[in-house]
């Protein structure tokens, strides 16, 4: 399950381009908390803060107590890590997205799927293991999130599948995908083709020296 960790911000007053990169050149991420029952607040969060919190979470998904600086006064919210947007070629975090929740109403939430194990068809017969869904959409208490959900595929031969309906989630977490979706398939071992013999040789056109007519 996802535990609450603590993340520092500050209301942020800049707003267009140029002073939201000084931010970032200043070591200060840009970001934004919203919810059903609140307008969204513009924040700031220390880079070396927000990176620190998401080199030691499990998943995608981080619960928070929010500590949030509005000139001086500070107020604590529970707050749920929506999404990081990173830079494309240096990997730095651009943006953060935070969600506002309340510990007593549920949320929705996509938590990434992992296999554990290692198929018997993959294993005996030189299978290849298929992954057709990486997260699964959730539904449930914020306390009940969790970090990730592990699918055990050991048992699992050439031609077997799981299904969503087949995976078993914690208590108090529902599963919003199709029961029906695939989620795991051991495809057989592909067999490359043999090449085709080189086709013979054509036999030299004879060419027959022509007869002179008299």
């Amino acid at each position: 399950m996802s535990k609450s960790a603590t993340l520092n911000a500050a209301v942020r007053a800049t707003s267009n381009r140029g002073e939201i990169k000084q931010l970032r050149r200043d070591g200060v991420v840009p970001a934004v908390i919203y919810g059903p029952k609140q307008d969204p607040t513009s924040l700031q969060i220390k880079t070396r803060e927000i990176e620190i919190l998401l080199g030691h979470a499990v998943g995608e998904n981080i619960l928070v107590d929010l500590s949030i600086d509005n000139a001086g006064k500070s107020t604590t919210t529970k707050a749920l890590i929506q999404e990081v947007q990173h830079h494309p070629v240096t990997g730095n975090i651009l943006h953060v997205d935070l969600m506002a929740v309340s510990m007593d109403e549920k949320i929705t939430a996509h938590i990434p799927v992992e296999p554990t194990g290692t198929p018997a068809g993959v294993k005996s017969a030189g299978g290849l293991l298929e992954q057709g869904l990486r997260t699964f959409e959730v539904e449930c208490l914020p306390a009940d999130l969790p970090d990730v959900i592990t699918v055990d595929v050991s048992a699992l031969n050439i031609g077997d599948s799981i299904h969503v309906e087949g995976v078993k989630v914690p208590s108090g977490v529902v599963v919003l995908d199709s029961p029906e979706v695939t989620v795991f398939h051991v495809l057989a071992p592909r067999i490359e083709a043999e090449p085709e013999p080189a086709a013979a040789a054509a036999a030299p056109e004879v060419i027959k020296e022509k007869k002179v007519e008299d």
